[in-house]
This record gives structure tokens, C-alpha cells and sequence, in this order.
């Protein structure tokens, strides 16, 4: 028998395609399994550049395939990250190109309180590392800040709590920033809450927050964990405003309480901290305004005493004039005789000097002196010969060089002239711009004059006098009535017309009609 024509297992089973295959394994799995719930811990997590989220599940033997959809991650209430334990919701499907299956998670829960804490405490760990908790780089809060921003939820007690308590103690500019306070959306919404805050301009249109508060009220750990997720986290720590933390109630405890730069236990705490009660400053002042009162009052009188203590150690004026006015005394007694003496010393001197002044010695001093003149008579002719002698050659030097001189003089004369013919020309130009600028001033005149509003069929009227008639009954009262147009005058009341005057005087007020 042909080897061909053997009999073997399996012959008439049909042939499939891998394609036909996979497909069928596709709606094995996605028909059998469907809509199914997995609870493990998350091993690889992996964001792809389109958005789509990838992250594998495993326990102590199997791993499962999982992915998150871009358009379905927005949606996930919880990111998983590597080591956490979560529940995951979604359909089964199988991939024929890899042949490989996996879960389409659609949902992602954390599994139990204990998986969340220890979330929350690799989570402290991490920014504690970095620095965030740090009490040096926390701000002091303002004393009375001008304006508090609060972020927190419009519906329930929270936001009403702290505005009565601010209004109560004292009265701020309050702005609210919405936000979720739970669920997907709440730490998104406190981030962007809080970097708002912080882009405000300091004086603009919407005024910048001093102080900002994040609150919530209390809850489960779940109802809270958006305010552990480390993007809230991070915000609160970038904050250059200074903000308090009232998240939960006092044993409640989140990320943003150890970044923040106060935690409060409550909202109301939180208002209580951001601002005085106002009562207890205006009594504080008060009390202050007395303090000062008394110091000063006791101050003056404490430095009264002092003066009248060092006025009665002064000495008294009459003890202090005494010396002086005996050492006076004792002067003017001694002031007669002195004057006395002064005027016998200077009439000896005097007379000493007049008997030097002999007849005989004035007559060798004229002498003296005339015989020094004479001296001086006899040199002043030579020096008078020599001094016109100077003069004489120094004119005929001057004689020798009167060619040049004349040579520059005729040329002088012509660069006079030329500069007197462009004088001549300048001003012939300048008369003519200037003539120029008559003619159009006498022209502009010719046409603003009234001359031409009578061409165009208006009169000036006058009475008798010449005087100009403004009104109806200056023109009632008038003797006669003279009336120019602009071909000449005609007078009115017995008057004969008027002779054509180019000159005439124009009225300095009047009417034309």
C-alpha cells in the first residue's frame, strides 16, 4: 500500500487560518468572560506617547495584561502605580496579532484601607525626601491679610462656616475657587485651583489672595484621597502664597497637611487662624493709647522734678554779678587819672616832634631836593633826543613798507566790494520774499474784508453821523439813514446818493444785511 493511502489520526479535521484562529479565540474569551473584575498588584505601568495607559496585573504565579484607552483614563478614579494592589473593572479581550489577551480596565479601585495607607506612606516618604515637609522652607502667615482666597467646594458647611467665622472675627475680602473636593476630578481641580491663585497679578483687576485655605469636611480615606494624590501635593509646596490646610477633621491627616505652611483641624480653625478677632485689637490698642498716656505723662513729670531739682542747685543771678560789677567799679575810679596821664604822655611827644622841626633843617631839605631836580633836568634832554630819534626811524620803516600796504588795501576794497554786491543781491531776494508775503497777506485781507461780503448782495448801514446802525430802534431814532452797497452809498430821509468810495472806512462794528 502507497504510503500516501495510509490511515492517520486526525485527517478529516479542517484546516483554520491563524487569523480564523485568533478570531475565534477573540469571541471565545470576549463571549465567555466579558464584563469581569481582577483584583492583584500592579506591576509594569507604562503612559504611551498617545495617551493610552498600560500596566500589567499580577499575583504570586500569573501576570494579566491590562490597558486603559486614552479617552478612558480620565475616567479612572485611581493611576495605578507600580506595587499597589487595586481592583480592576473592565472587559476581556484577546489580541490575534500577539495572541496574547488582556483586560480593558475602564475602572481602577484601590483593594482595602491597608493597600491605600501604605500608598500614602510611599508617597510621604518620596516628597519627605525631597525636602517638601521641611519647616524651613515653610512661609509665616500675614498677620491681617487683605484678601483670602479659599478653595473648597460652593455646596455644603464648609464655605459657610469659614465666612461666618471671618465675618465674626474680622472682616476680609473673601475669593472662592470651586473645586470637587472627591472623586477623579477633585485633585485636578485643587492644583488648578491653587496655581490660579498663584498667576493672579498683585494689584490687578482681580486682586491677588494674601492668604490661601484649601478645606473640606471630614470623610472616609477614600472620600479624602484626593488630597494625598502627590500633583496636589506639589502645588500646595510651589505656593508662594501662604496656605493652610483644613482638609478632614482633626485625626483625619493628607499629603497637603504636611506641605501646607498650617494645618488647621477644621475650616473654622483655618478662618481662625487667618485672621485676629477684631475686638481683641481695638481693646489691645486701647490699651496701648493708656500706656503711652501714662508714660508720657509720667515722663514729663518725672523731667519736671529734675529741672526744679538742678534750678534750686543753680547759683543766684545777684551772687553771680557781684564780682563783676566790683571789678567795674574799681575801673571807672581808676578810668580819670588814666585819661590824664594818656593826654600829658602824647602833649610831650608832641612837643618833642616840633622842636626836631627846626628852620634850619627845612632849609637843607629844600635844598636837597633842589639839587636832585637839577640832577633830573640835566638827563631828561638826552633821553628826549634819543626818544624822537626812536620815533623818526621807526617812520621811515614805516614808509619803506607803504607798497604792500597799498597792495593790500586794494584788496580789501575788492573783497569789500564783492561781499557789499552779494549783500546787495542777498537783500534784493529777501525784499522780494518778503513783498511776495504782502501780496498774499493784502490778498487774504482783500478777501476776509467786508468789501466782499457786499458783493455778495449785503449792506452796512449808518445813520446821520456816519456811526453804524446795529439796531431796529437805533435805526428808528436816527435823523437819516445812509446805506452802502457795493457800487457806492445811497442816503435816505431827503439825502441825495452817495459818490462811489473804493476807500471807504470799514465799519468797525456793524450790520450787514
Amino acid at each position: 500500500m502507497d504510503i500516501l493511502d495510509e490511515d492517520s489520526p486526525g485527517r478529516n479535521v479542517p484546516e483554520f487560518s491563524v487569523g480564523e484562529i485568533a478570531g475565534v479565540v477573540k469571541r471565545l474569551i470576549e463571549g465567555e468572560l466579558g464584563y469581569v473584575r481582577v483584583r492583584g498588584e500592579v506591576g509594569r505601568v507604562v503612559r504611551a506617547r498617545s495617551g493610552h495607559l498600560y500596566f500589567d496585573l499580577k499575583d504570586e504565579r500569573n501576570v494579566l495584561s491590562a490597558m486603559t484607552w486614552k479617552g478612558q483614563v480620565a475616567g479612572l478614579d485611581v493611576i495605578p502605580e507600580e506595587g499597589m494592589e487595586v481592583i480592576a473593572e473592565g472587559k476581556m479581550t484577546a489580541s490575534g496579532f500577539q495572541s496574547k489577551f488582556s483586560l480593558n480596565a475602564v475602572r481602577v479601585r484601590v483593594a482595602g484601607e491597608g493597600a491605600l495607607m501604605a500608598m500614602l506612606e510611599k508617597r510621604k516618604k518620596a516628597l519627605a525626601a525631597e525636602g517638601l515637609f521641611d519647616d524651613a522652607r515653610k512661609q509665616p502667615l500675614p498677620y491681617l491679610p487683605e484678601v483670602i482666597g479659599v478653595v473648597t467646594s460652593l455646596q455644603g458647611a464648609v464655605i459657610r462656616d469659614i465666612l461666618h467665622r471671618l465675618r465674626d472675627r474680622f472682616p476680609r475680602k473673601v475669593l472662592v475657587w470651586p473645586v470637587a473636593v472627591q472623586g477623579s476630578a477633585c485633585a485636578p481641580e485643587v492644583t488648578r485651583a491653587i496655581a490660579g491663585f498663584n498667576a493672579l497679578t498683585p494689584g490687578g483687576a482681580l486682586p491677588r489672595p494674601d492668604l490661601l485655605i484649601v478645606a473640606r469636611g471630614g470623610g472616609s480615606i477614600e472620600d479624602l484621597w484626593g488630597f494625598n494624590e502627590e500633583s496636589v501635593a506639589r502645588a500646595a509646596a510651589a505656593s508662594e502664597i501662604p496656605l493652610i490646610s483644613a482638609v478632614g477633621h482633626e485625626t483625619d491627616t493628607t499629603l497637603i497637611d504636611f506641605v501646607s505652611d498650617r494645618r488647621a483641624p477644621t475650616p473654622t480653625a483655618a478662618a481662625e487662624m487667618a485672621v485676629p478677632v477684631r475686638l481683641d485689637l481695638l481693646g489691645w490698642v486701647d490699651g496701648q493709647g493708656a500706656r503711652l498716656t501714662t508714660a508720657l505723662t509720667q515722663g514729663l513729670s518725672r523731667r519736671g522734678e529734675r529741672l526744679r531739682d538742678l534750678s534750686r542747685a543753680l547759683p543766684r543771678i545777684e551772687a553771680l554779678l557781684e564780682s563783676p560789677r566790683q571789678r567795674l567799679d574799681r575801673v571807672a575810679d581808676r578810668l580819670p587819672a588814666a585819661l590824664q596821664a594818656g593826654v600829658a604822655h602824647r602833649r610831650v611827644v608832641l612837643e618833642r616832634q616840633a622842636g626836631r622841626a627846626q628852620i634850619s633843617t627845612l632849609k637843607q631839605r629844600v635844598q636837597q631836593e633842589s639839587r636832585a631836580l637839577d640832577s633830573l633836568s640835566a638827563r631828561l634832554a638826552p633821553a628826549l633826543t634819543r626818544a624822537v630819534d626812536t620815533k623818526r626811524q621807526k617812520l621811515a620803516s614805516l614808509r619803506l613798507s607803504a607798497r604792500p600796504l597799498a597792495q593790500e588795501t586794494a584788496r580789501q576794497r575788492r573783497d569789500l566790494q564783492r561781499l557789499s554786491q552779494r549783500f546787495a543781491e542777498a537783500g534784493d531776494r529777501q525784499m522780494r520774499v518778503l513783498r511776495d508775503r504782502l501780496d498774499a497777506v493784502d490778498r487774504l485781507r482783500e478777501t476776509l474784508s467786508y468789501k466782499a461780503t457786499l458783493e455778495r448782495g449785503y449792506a452796512v448801514v449808518r445813520d446821520g453821523a456816519g456811526g453804524v446802525v446795529t439796531t431796529k430802534q437805533a435805526a428808528e431814532s436816527a435823523s437819516g439813514l445812509e446805506i452802502e452797497f457795493t457800487d457806492g452809498r445811497v442816503k435816505l430821509g431827503g439825502g441825495k446818493p452817495g459818490s462811489k468810495s473804493s476807500k471807504s472806512k470799514p465799519p468797525e462794528q456793524g450790520s450787514l444785511f
